[in-house]
């Protein structure tokens, strides 16, 4: 291995480590408690390190939601291959259940990540497509296929969103869930 190739390497262990850490601290104590001093401690390395990663703590949060659109997709595509738009529609909904701050960090947090356009990061075309290929299974082909899928996508967000911010009571969400199933054919 090269020097090169060791530092390259280095440097992305060092980056990982701080998403990790940032990760782990909003978890435990919300996104206003991580500071670039805090996470600079926690992983023994100085804020300039940081600062030599990412700009900033919006662009550590972009890099958390990142990683949290990778494992939500690689969910959907379980999901769909165990299942139909049913089983992708709960592990979606387990997904924000089980990972309230990731989920936020992903959908409402301050990160500069693009929907809907060419500049899309691919973890979010990746799940962007399971969802797309689960709903196609039940709707079959349709010229605006993008479009059911960006409004089941929505409405599976609002029904989390809102149960989560208890605007929905809780008790009722498997209801509301099979009555947007069957919107959709499932």
């Amino acid at each position: 291995m090269s020097i090169r190739e060791r530092r390259e390497r280095e440097r992305q262990e060092r980056e990982r480590l701080i998403v990790t850490a940032a990760r782990e601290f909003a978890e435990a104590e919300g996104w206003d408690a991580v500071t670039t001093r805090r996470l600079a401690e926690q992983i023994e390395y100085s804020q300039p390190v940081l600062y030599s990663h990412f700009k900033g703590k919006d662009a550590i949060m972009a890099a958390v939601a990142l990683e949290g659109f990778t494992e939500l997709a690689a969910a959907l595509r379980d999901a769909r291959a165990r299942g139909g738009l049913d089983a992708v529609a709960a592990a979606y909904t387990l997904f924000a259940e089980e990972q309230p701050v990731l989920y936020e960090t992903m959908f409402t947090g301050a990160v500069d990540l693009a929907f809907a356009s060419s500049e899309t990061p691919v973890p979010l075309q990746q799940g962007f497509h399971e969802l797309r290929e689960a709903l196609r299974a039940e709707i079959g082909g349709t010229d605006d296929l993008d479009a059911e899928t960006e409004v089941f996508w929505a409405s599976l967000h609002g029904l989390v969103t809102l149960t989560r911010g208890g605007r929905l009571p809780r008790p009722d969400g498997e209801r509301r869930l099979a009555l947007l199933l069957r919107r959709y054919g499932s």
